[in-house]
């Protein structure tokens, strides 16, 4: 039973029709994504068929127009199923990646082609989408970005390897980062649109992560890839520019999950420490963890005050690359020292995975370095000065 003493504070950005579709990701969390965690879990991604399902639901895509197959809604929406998600202690499935990552490049970016050929089959959850980044040499430097797309006639051939790419091992289409010119920096980065079918492009088994077992992400690795001009998505150069445009909205989406998960793990917390005895006493009854609770309570709830603020930006459009990287950097590391306390007081208990909070506690030390590691976050931050 949820503690009500640790519920959010009252939050004023979500109307009646939020709360309804709250209610209805709620339910498909517990009919189809938790049922299938341990499963997922072991074999290291997730099944199609829950993907089929949530597009069945009209939960995938929800901010792509109608016409494409998504539900029009606004990205308080997108918040809604990031919370719920994290609420159901899922790592996978990468559905934020595919409907606010890829899609949302592909909507803002794409041609009209592109955008009728993909947006429908990725918002029914037949064809799932991934970015690739990151490389094996580069981390979290964008720049440094080594793949290359050389035009050959009308087609690019592209020659290279990523790693770490969520979605990666089940992708049909991936939106690959590459360099279209010899020169350095980031004035000759494009973004292709490259299905994971064409010759030459391979996979890696999913990775053997620490944690987020249920969420695959994979090696991917191009050799000699011939790619159609019309699979250019946008402007030939100007991928740093698209990307720099989107990954304030990716970064705020971590930092709600992080708010959300110390949120959860209290409720779970409270209701352990109530019902646990030691010495003779419930273990709420102690001044140590009547303390430490306070003191996650009182962060977690200021940052809810700052995450819900920037949710209100992102929704008006008006969410700056500052502004996301505070909130990625403060809430991930919040979500750390508030599980760390939340497992502790769980004691021998919290190091069993069968309690949420050894789960939780696990998968969320990646939040603190995909996204861009949080030294680039305070990095970004620092510009300012």
């Amino acid at each position: 039973m949820t503690t009500q003493a640790f519920l959010p504070i009252r939050r004023t950005i979500f109307s009646e029709e939020h709360e309804l579709f709250r209610s209805s990701v709620r339910r498909f969390m517990h009919s189809e994504v938790i049922p299938n965690l341990d499963k997922w879990n072991r074999q290291g991604y997730t099944d199609r068929d829950v993907w089929l399902a949530a597009g069945r639901e009209g939960l995938l895509c929800v901010t792509v127009p109608a016409e494409y197959g998504g539900a029009d809604a606004d990205r308080k929406c997108s918040a809604v199923l990031v919370e719920e998600q994290q609420r159901a202690n899922a790592a996978g499935p990468g559905f934020t990646m595919h409907s606010e990552i890829v899609a949302g490049y592909i909507n803002r970016f794409g041609t009209e082609e592109q955008k009728s050929t993909w947006l429908p089959r990725m918002a029914r959850g037949e064809a799932i989408g991934a970015l690739a980044m990151t490389e094996p040499k580069g981390g979290s430097d964008v720049r440094a970005i080594s793949t290359r797309a050389n035009r050959v006639g009308d087609e690019y051939v592209l020659n290279g390897a990523k790693t770490f790419i969520t979605n990666g091992f089940i992708s049909d289409l991936i939106v690959v980062a590459v360099k279209t010119d010899k020169r350095d920096g980031s004035s000759g980065l494009s973004l292709l649109l490259v299905e994971a079918d064409r010759e030459g492009v391979s996979k890696s088994q999913p990775l053997d992560k620490i944690g987020q077992k249920a969420q695959d992400a994979a090696e991917l690795f191009f050799d000699d890839v011939r790619v159609p001009r019309s699979n250019l998505l946008g402007d030939e150069g100007k991928g740093m520019h698209y990307l720099m445009q989107e990954l304030a909205w990716e970064r705020l989406m971590i930092a709600i999950r992080s708010v959300a998960g110390c949120e959860i793990a209290l409720e779970n917390t409270v209701d352990y420490v109530k019902s646990r005895q030691a010495f003779g006493k419930a273990i709420i009854e102690f001044q140590n963890t009547k303390f430490k609770l306070a003191e996650c309570k009182t962060e977690t709830q200021v940052a809810r005050v700052y995450v819900d603020h920037c949710i209100e930006l992102a929704s008006a459009n008006e969410l700056d690359p500052e502004s996301a990287a505070m909130a990625k950097w403060w809430c991930t590391e919040l979500q750390n020292r508030v599980l760390n306390e939340c497992l502790q007081l769980h004691g021998g208990y919290g190091y069993i995975l069968e309690y949420p909070v050894a789960r939780a506690w696990i998968d969320a030390r990646a939040q603190m370095i995909y996204g861009g590691t949080n030294e680039i976050m305070k990095e970004i931050i620092s510009r300012s000065f």
